[in-house]
């Protein structure tokens, strides 16, 4: 890893990346460096970040189609017995008193 974004700035995940190799290189066993791997290996995949954002999204879905279809029963029971009229079917003349 270089180090350099594309832009020649550093690299978004460079702090984690520096991170992780100065534990690597300090310690006896790479087991050791398990959480500088994992902050690394989640700036450069973003696994969790994904995840959660599905999450919302899922979550908004499902308000949106509940919110759908309260809104329909709502205007299902003020329509209660009373017929509504589309305008497909002309309706008969009014008769005058």
């Amino acid at each position: 890893m270089s180090g350099y974004s594309y832009t020649g700035g550093p690299s978004r995940c460079s702090a984690y990346w520096q991170e992780f190799t100065k534990c690597y290189a300090s310690v006896d066993s790479p087991k050791e460096c398990k959480l500088p791997r994992d902050d690394y290996l989640e700036c450069v995949h973003r696994t969790k970040e994904k995840a959660r954002n599905a999450q919302i999204q899922a979550e908004y879905v499902r308000r949106q189609a509940q919110a759908l279809l309260d809104h329909k029963n709502e205007l299902d029971a003020q329509a209660d017995g009373v017929p509504t009229r589309v305008g497909l079917i002309p309706s008969p003349p009014a008769e005058s008193k």
